[in-house]
């Protein structure tokens, strides 16, 4: 499962400020916006068994001076996405419905030297959306690089949702991508291109029982980002899904029904849950590990990629 803020700086002058990927990733996790609700001291514990190595600074500033706008970056994989891809010299953009935690992941990154700024939209609401699109364009003066990353999920037997239960779902999740694109693409058009990533799930290779709406919507992104491959190769614009495993959200916690257990309590049932359910690594990721994937495909260095799904997963897919 995965998770459901922007200048420009002189070549030489600034150098010595510019934000390190170490820099940006320590202040994130000192304000507990990288992790989520269970900080990340329980994402470190949780996988502490198998020892989930720690991201090193590469060093790289591949989206130097590049715009780059993120729906669903509040926490989670959006929040670490917002942080490395700032500490890659981005002028980062990111929306969510929650301004506390928006303004948080903003200031982290903005006193570890980074360039963000949160934007509050749902993307439920297509006026949000476009807004959000059109104000970060506005600010930064263009787009180059869209993460498209909000999701939610509701758990429960096919007959047991409501209709209201199944479209919210859906419709943040697939409809929510669809309206980010639809007012990303004109901009990426004008501008001679860019590269669009969205968020899918392994639950689209392999699901389970209870997940009938989120595994539909995430199947669904991978038709979408298919489609949109095609439509828009000739416009030099590169659409891709990321497919990621489990990971150590607060959705995956709600979703467990387990917000309330104590974080030991939840970091030894999560251990457990991942030897039997992740036959790989046998343990979760970690945000900043999927949203260094997510930035991978999002550069320039693989400009062959288009209509791809990527998985990376633990090895979660490939037990038969």
């Amino acid at each position: 499962m995965s998770d459901d803020k922007i200048t420009t700086a002189a070549d030489s002058d600034e150098q010595a400020a510019k934000p390190s990927r170490r820099k940006l990733l320590g202040a994130m996790a000192a304000s507990g916006v990288v992790a989520g609700a269970a900080g990340l001291a329980a994402g470190v514990a949780l996988g502490a068994d198998s020892n989930p190595p720690a991201l090193k600074p590469n060093g790289l500033r591949r989206f130097e001076n590049k715009v780059v706008l993120i729906t669903g970056a509040t926490s989670g994989i959006g929040a670490a996405a917002a942080g490395l891809f700032a500490a890659e010299g981005a002028k980062v953009a990111f929306c969510g419905r929650r301004v506390d935690r928006g303004q948080a992941v903003e200031r982290a990154i903005r006193e570890a030297g980074g360039e963000a700024t949160y934007l509050r939209a749902d993307v439920l609401v297509e006026a949000e959306v476009r807004d959000f699109v059109d104000t970060a364009v506005t600010k930064y003066g263009g787009l180059h690089v869209a993460f498209n990353n909000a999701g939610i999920t509701i758990q429960k037997k096919l007959h047991e949702y409501s209709a209201d239960d199944f479209d919210r779902v859906v419709h943040t999740n697939l409809r929510g991508t669809f309206l980010a694109m639809k007012y990303q693409v004109p901009h990426m058009i004008r501008g001679g291109g860019g590269t669009i990533v969205v968020t899918s799930s392994s639950n689209a290779l392999a699901t389970d029982g209870g997940r009938a709406a989120y595994t539909a919507a995430k199947r669904g992104l991978v038709g979408l980002v298919q489609s949109a491959a095609l439509d828009y190769a000739g416009d030099n614009i590169r659409v891709n899904a990321l497919v990621p495993g489990t990971t150590d959200t607060e959705l995956v916690r709600r979703a467990a029904g387990m917000e309330a257990v104590p974080d030991d309590a939840y970091q030894v049932f999560m251990r457990q849950w991942a030897r039997l359910n992740i036959p790989g690594l046998a343990r979760l990721a970690t945000p900043a590990e999927i949203a260094a994937f997510a930035l991978t495909l999002a550069s320039s260095e693989h400009s062959y990629l288009t209509g791809a799904q990527l998985v990376i997963d633990g090895g979660k897919t490939a037990h038969a």
